[in-house]
């Protein structure tokens, strides 16, 4: 029998002053059972950075195709498309060219550094493509604010992103690779 995916809800409240984005989404988490709780948090600050009223989550880990996050105009075209981990150059060349934008959260500390040196000669190939690495400090406090119902407030300002709930608050550092 199959495992079923967890369900969380997060009420994500967002002040972007660099874009001028204030919003706030009720949203449902799917986590799949072979999905860590840091990776589903990490899905959650790639919404905050990201975040506007067409932004959804893909079906992620169980469906290949779609990335974690991407937002489609009405024509079905793919303006914003983010990934999270350390995808192959199949995929990295599939996300470059089919979204105007694509973004990669790559982690896992040393293995991304090793993986960002193996695919960086594809990566620099595409203008639209933006790698960015979260390390595992930042994972690990990422898991530390999971909860089945969550109210979480993020703040970003001058570059800066700030995380926080009932249980803490955290600086998000995501590093530009390369």
């Amino acid at each position: 029998m199959a495992l079923k995916s967890t369900i969380f809800k997060a009420e994500l409240s967002i002040a972007d002053m660099d874009r001028g984005y204030y919003a706030t989404h009720a949203l449902t988490i799917a986590q799949h059972p072979s999905e860590t709780d840091e990776r589903m948090m990490l899905r959650l600050v790639a919404f905050a950075r990201h975040a506007s009223e067409t932004l959804e989550f893909g079906r992620g880990i169980s469906d290949e195709e779609d990335p974690s996050l991407w937002q489609r105009s009405l024509t079905e075209e793919i303006e914003l498309w983010i990934d999270l981990g350390l995808p192959d150059e199949k995929r990295i060349k599939r996300a470059a060219q089919r979204a105007n934008e694509a973004w990669i959260y790559a982690y896992g500390g040393s293995a991304a550094d090793i993986w960002f040196g193996k695919n960086q000669s594809e990566i620099r190939r595409f203008d639209n493509l933006h790698v960015v690495s979260v390390s595992p400090e930042i994972m690990s406090g990422l898991a530390g604010l999971i909860e089945r119902t969550m109210q979480l407030q993020c703040t970003i300002q001058d570059g800066e992103m700030w995380l926080s709930s009932d249980k803490g608050s955290l600086q998000v550092v995501v590093k530009e690779m390369g």
